[in-house]
């Protein structure tokens, strides 16, 4: 019997984000995944070689390609309405979990331990999750910073708000990402004392 775990994944290039925006530039979820795959990559390697941490870039990596591979089952729903009570959050975490569950039983048994690992968000260290929700906000960040670049004033506020989510965080990796790759200025105190120490 032939596995459609291949298959379903790779719907999510149809499954386009950001629908409750005016979108100058389109994005689907394939895109969003390999650019926070990228940008939770480089957070990893800027851990290890600017503040002498001992992340797992690939791991990192890994984590963000598969992070929202559940939607080529649920599809994409967007973030203020996911986050728009405590129920509803609930209940969409667990319609995320049982996708995930869906996704690793159409895999051969023999590989479904390993990838579970890759996949199922409950198995993540809180280190994990918060580099890899990191990863993902950034690419948000750029998103919005882009349709601002092209006059779209919707996302004014989107990008606002990411900007203090990314604040919020505290991780002196994000700034430096955002200093190094974005040319965007220091938003995070903590992280700004953290990079003096670093150099």
């Amino acid at each position: 019997m032939v596995s459609q775990f291949f298959r379903t994944i790779t719907r999510t290039k149809w499954i386009e984000r950001w629908s409750l925006h005016r979108n100058t530039v389109r994005e689907n979820v394939v895109e969003h995944s390999w650019e926070a795959a990228t940008i939770a990559h480089l957070l990893g390697v800027i851990n290890n070689s600017v503040f002498r941490g001992d992340l797992n870039p690939e791991r990192l990596a890994t984590l963000a390609l598969y992070h929202d591979c559940s939607e080529s089952i649920t599809g994409d729903l967007p973030t203020p309405i996911k986050y728009s009570s405590p129920a509803l959050q609930e209940a969409y975490q667990l319609i995320e979990a049982d996708a995930e569950q869906q996704l690793l039983d159409m895999l051969p048994q023999s590989m479904r331990a390993q990838m579970s690992s890759c996949i199922s968000h409950a198995g993540l260290s809180f280190t994990e999750k918060k580099y890899l929700k990191a990863a993902d906000s950034l690419s948000a960040f750029v998103k919005a910073r882009r349709e601002l670049d092209n006059g779209n004033q919707d996302y004014a506020d989107t990008f606002a708000n990411i900007r203090q989510r990314l604040q919020q965080y505290q991780i002196p990796e994000v700034e430096y990402f955002m200093t190094q790759f974005l040319g965007e200025d220091a938003i995070n105190p903590l992280g700004t004392k953290a990079l003096q120490a670093s150099q």
